[in-house]
This record gives structure tokens, sequence and C-alpha cells, in this order.
């Protein structure tokens, strides 16, 4: 009695039966990369970055995001900026909600080594005619890291920390924007 040899046709056929479902299950559903389409109408070219609010005690905060969010527009490339709200197609208003440092790693004497600075925006996309969101985030959360050392360096770590999370966030969220998630 030879059961093995009798079983082993079958179960080559049992796996090619199966990888063909499997490859067939993986092309009809739909999967792609996130990017590769935009949930932004090509005919929409141009944009206006609003005058950012900043409901914080952190001075010129509304600035240092605004500029954010304008610089990545313009090295992205995919809009083209308007001098004001009625020439451009799309509007990107923000909210400087939050901003908070808290201490994130100490030093053997038990003073802070490190400071984590977090954000929290509200920032929406939308057509300018219809008023119609494209897309909005009303508590993205951003955070970035800085040295502590003498006061005056802290500070100056601390602006250049504000600065890079300003620009980092603008990153994300235009990929967010973009991609509709």
């Amino acid at each position: 009695m030879n059961c093995g040899k009798e079983q082993f046709p079958y179960r080559e056929m049992r796996r090619g039966v199966l990888l063909l479902l499997a490859s067939l299950l993986l092309a009809g559903c739909g999967y792609r990369f996130a990017g590769e389409e935009e949930s932004v109408a090509p005919a929409f070219r141009t944009v206006f970055v609003d005058t950012f609010t900043n409901k914080t005690g952190e001075a010129y905060a509304e600035s240092i995001f605004r500029s954010a969010f304008i610089g990545r527009f313009v090295q992205e490339g995919r809009f083209k900026l308007a001098r004001s709200r009625g020439e451009a197609d799309m509007i990107c208003r923000g909210t400087v909600r939050g901003l908070q440092a808290a201490p994130l790693a100490y030093k053997a004497n038990n003073l802070t080594a490190e400071d984590r600075i977090t954000v929290t925006l509200g920032i929406s996309f939308e057509e300018r005619e219809s008023g119609r969101v494209i897309w909005a985030d009303w508590s993205f959360v951003g955070t970035g890291d800085y040295p502590v050392t003498t006061v005056g360096v802290t500070e100056s770590s601390r602006k250049n920390a504000l600065v890079k999370l300003a620009n980092d966030s603008a990153e994300r969220v235009y990929r967010l924007m973009m991609s509709g998630f």
C-alpha cells in the first residue's frame, strides 16, 4: 500500500487552487498604495494658505506654522500659491490649538536633559467656491524633541525644534490631505 504517492497529486492540485484563489482575491480587492491617487480633483490648481489662528501663549506660533504650510505647498509643486482667497481654487485653514513642552529625559542630578514639544492643530482644506471641506483634522498632533542645556541655548533649541515641528507637521498633513486619509 502506497498512500503517500496517491495523495501527492491531490496536495499539489489543492495548493495550486489555493494559490489561484488567493491571487484572484488580491487582484479583486482594490488594494493600492497610498498616495497613488489624489483625493483632490486635478481641476483645482491654486491654493491660498489663510492666516492661522493662535490659541496658545506661544508668540508667533501661527506664523511659524503658516509659513511651514506655505513652504510645503511650494515644495510639492502640485498647487500654485494664490495671492488672495478670491484667486484660489482651494483654501488651507489652520489653528494652533495647543502647544506644550514636557520633560522627556533627565540627567543624573534630576535636571531635565531633553524636552518634548507637542502641538495640536486644527487644519482644513476646502474648495473656495462651494466651501466643501475636502479634508480636515481638528485634533492633529505632532511632537518634536530638543535638548535642555543653558538658558540661552535651550531657548534657541526650542525655537529650532518648533520650526522643525511645523515643517514636519506640514509635510504629514499635506500627505494626509492628498491621499484622502
